[in-house]
This record gives C-alpha cells, structure tokens and sequence, in this order.
C-alpha cells in the first residue's frame, strides 16, 4: 500500500509531461504561428487570396486566435487574466472608448476603436493565454526570424535587381512583399526578427543544439543588410536601442565581446563591401538636418507632429477622437506642410500618398485621445517593459532556463516602444505589433511557473 500511494504522484507527474500532453499545449499556438507568417501575404491578392472584403489575411487569423482564445476559456474553463494582467492590458480600452464617444463623428470613429482594440488588448491578450510555457514563446518568435529571412531576401533581392521602391530616383528601398506604399513592413518585420535572434545568439534556449549559437549569430548579421537597404530611420534607431538592451541584460563580459562583434559587423558590411554606404550615409546625416538642410520628410514630419500636439492642446482630456487626425491636420498644421508623398516602384505606378499621421504614435494618441487615452495606453506599454526587465533580471540572478524568452521580450518591447517614436499602426505589418506586445505580456505578467519551465 505504502509502494502505491508513493508512486501515484509520480505517475501523475510523469502523465503531465508525456509527449501528448505537451502536444496538446501546442495546436493553439497554430492561429498565432499563421498570423505571423501571414503577413507576408500581399494584401490585394497578387499572389494568392490575401484579403477578404479588404481586411489582410494576417488580421482574419488573428480574429481567429481571439475566438479560439475566447472558446478555451468558455469551454475548457482555463484561468482567465490575473489580475494585474488583466489591469495591464485591459486599461487601453477606458482611453478608446472615451474618445470614440467624445468623438465629433463617433461612427467614423468607431473602425478606429476596433482596430485600437484588436492590436493593443485582444490580440496580445490572445498570445499571453495561449503560449503555455517557454516553448510555445519560442515559437512564436521563431516564426518572426523565418518571416524576417523570408522579407530580407526579397528585400536584397530588389535593391540588386532595381525593383524596389523608388528612392532618390531609383528603384532600389528594400520594401519586400508590402510594396511603396508601406515603406516600414518590411523594415519592421527585419527588426523583430534580427531582434530574436540577437537574444538566441547571446543566450540560446536551454536544450537546443550547440549549433542555433552560430547560425543565430549569422542570422542577426545578416538581417543587417535588408534592415540597412530599407532606409528606414527608425527601424535602424529601433534596432539599434533593441540591441543595445539586449546586449546590456546579458551582463557586462558578454555585453564587451557583442559590441565588438556588432562592431566589427558594421565595419565589413558598410566599410568594407560598401552596402549601401553612401546613401545611408546621406540618410542618417538627414535625421539632424532639420534648420539647415532639411530632408522633405524630415520636414513634413516635424510640421505633423506639431499639428498633433496642437490638436492636444484644444482637446486635452479626450483628443480629437480616434480617425480625427486627417481631419484636423490642415486646421492646425503650417503652410509648410506638402500635401502628400510620392510613391513608386516595386510593382506599382506613381501615386500621390496622403499624409494622414504623424508618423509618431505617442503624439498620434495624445491628439486624438487626449490625456486620459494616453496616459492608459502608455501607461500599458511602459508596465510590460518594466515589468519584462524585472522579470529578466530576476530570472538571471536564479540562473532559469527561459532567460533566452526574457532577452527576446524585452528586446522586442524596446523596439516598439523605440520605433513608435518615429511610426504609428498602419499597414499589414500592424498585426506584429499585437503579437510583439502579447510576447512581452507573457514574459512581464503570466504566472512565474509559465515563465520558468524550459
């Protein structure tokens, strides 16, 4: 009797970590893995059916990731979020209604909310619930390096073929699949992915080959070149401050040997292959030249951001309401602002895109939604980055398996909360930034046991 009360625990245990169990933790992470890849999907269908009724692929998976979200929690009677995640990711929700009731049309504003709602609560709700442990984290990032490599190339391919979009008179930005006029997808897709797999080259998964080590190393260095053939400003800002954190979380002796190796990097593809140099070169110098030689951009940027605060400074409390920046922006912009910007290339003719955003998503928010939307979408991103480095430092102090997840977290948070400085939502890439942000949710707030098993 004594053998037999002994062992069931045991038995028990042992049932727990069978192959079918685990198995049985990873199908709901299909709609997620299929959100990510998804992405690369051309929205008008030019290679496959890519929208429906408009709305990209990628995003009708994701609403699929939400139900079936929803499904395990009604049938299957899963815990729900805890408290503080609950708080945490439930939060921006208070800010998006108030501004789309306050709004002066609240049905136009309406899509606004729904697409606010989609990419900043339900889908990184959706990604914290269904990744179970550190595998289902690592797969999901996974499926942002493959998505990386897979852009990347296409993006290599068209700077060498001259079939990107048109830059300084030539078809070469690296755009990949999202075409000129989403000019940040692909750079937004390379990042993320050169972010993971930074973090697996300097802290790779427990229990992985001794191989992923080099050929992660690889991968991020060679994310470099679609990233640098992009010419997008922020992506190289984002991906720089990304790594950086990254680098400074693993701890000082390893953070010295990264630098020199990113260092090193640097000097063989820009200096010594000469990839792009010299209009990188001119790229960069126009972050700065704003008074003097200001790049058009740079200019048309700049004169939003101050049609935005200014649309604040009117409406302090609850914005403009969400959609309301187009139609504000000429009674609060200055007469230097251009009506549009040019886009050609990668497939496309010559159109006149509209400037509909300020191209900074903390100001867009502040416009639009005032303080109150503000302060409670912030106040969300800046828990989980706090939280996620927390966490991080925790984990390494314990030695735990799933540091590898914490790196690849915080990383990917900094990158957004970096770019969002210099973007807004907008485009097929959207989605990511849901899934980015669910990552982050997972490692900053699901329960410890989650987070600690390898």
């Amino acid at each position: 009797m004594t053998l037999t009360v002994a062992a069931a625990p045991a038995v028990a245990t042992a049932r727990e970590g069978t192959p079918s169990r685990r198995r049985g933790h990873r199908w709901p992470l299909l709609p997620l893995l299929a959100t990510v890849l998804l992405v690369s999907v051309p929205p008008d269908g030019a290679v496959i059916a890519g929208s429906v009724a408009g709305v990209p692929a990628a995003d009708l998976v994701s609403g699929a990731a939400v139900l079936l979200c929803a499904g395990l929690l009604l049938f299957l009677r899963r815990r729900p979020l805890s408290p503080a995640a609950a708080v945490v990711l439930g939060l921006p929700a208070v800010g998006l209604a108030l501004a789309t009731v306050t709004a002066g049309d609240p049905v136009a504003a309406l899509p606004g909310f729904v697409r606010y709602l989609q990419i900043f609560v339900l889908v990184p709700a959706a990604v914290l619930l269904l990744v179970r442990d550190a595998q289902g984290f690592r797969a999901v990032a996974g499926a942002l390096v493959v998505l990386a490599a897979v852009q990347g190339a296409t993006g290599v391919h068209q700077y060498v073929t001259g079939s990107g979009a048109s830059y300084m008179g030539e078809d070469i930005r690296a755009v990949g699949t999202f075409g000129p006029g989403d000019v940040m997808g692909m750079a937004t897709v390379v990042g993320f992915g050169l972010v993971v797999a930074a973090a697996w080259a300097l802290r790779p998964p427990a229990g992985t080959p001794r191989r992923l080590k080099p050929w992660a190393a690889v991968t991020a260095a060679l994310l470099v070149v679609p990233l640098a053939l992009s010419f997008s400003r922020g992506a190289w800002i984002a991906t720089a401050a990304a790594a950086l954190a990254v680098i400074a979380l693993t701890g000082l002796r390893q953070a010295v040997r990264a630098l020199a190796v990113l260092a090193a990097v640097g000097v063989v593809l820009v200096g010594g292959f000469g990839v792009g140099s010299e209009m990188i070169s001119q790229r960069l110098t126009s972050i700065t030249e704003v008074t003097s030689a200001p790049d058009r951009s740079v200019n048309d940027r700049y004169a939003m951001w101050a049609a935005a605060t200014d649309m604040w400074r009117e409406h302090p409390t609850a914005g403009v309401g969400l959609k309301g920046f187009p139609a504000h922006r000429d009674g609060h912009a200055s007469i230097g602002l251009s009506a549009g910007s040019d886009t050609a290339g990668a497939g496309q003719e010559f159109r006149r895109q509209p400037l509909l955003s300020p191209h900074n998503m903390y100001l867009l928010v502040l416009g639009e939604q005032g303080l109150v939307g503000f302060t409670a979408l912030v106040g969300s991103w800046a828990a989980l980055l706090a939280g996620g480095v927390r966490r991080l430092v925790l984990a390494r102090a314990r030695g735990a398996a799933a540091v590898d997840c914490g790196l690849a977290a915080v990383g990917l948070m900094t990158w957004q909360a970096v770019d969002f400085l210099y973007a807004d939502i907008g485009g097929p890439s959207t989605v990511l930034t849901g899934i980015v942000l669910g990552l982050a949710a997972w490692w900053a707030l699901a329960e410890p046991e989650r987070t600690a098993v390898a």
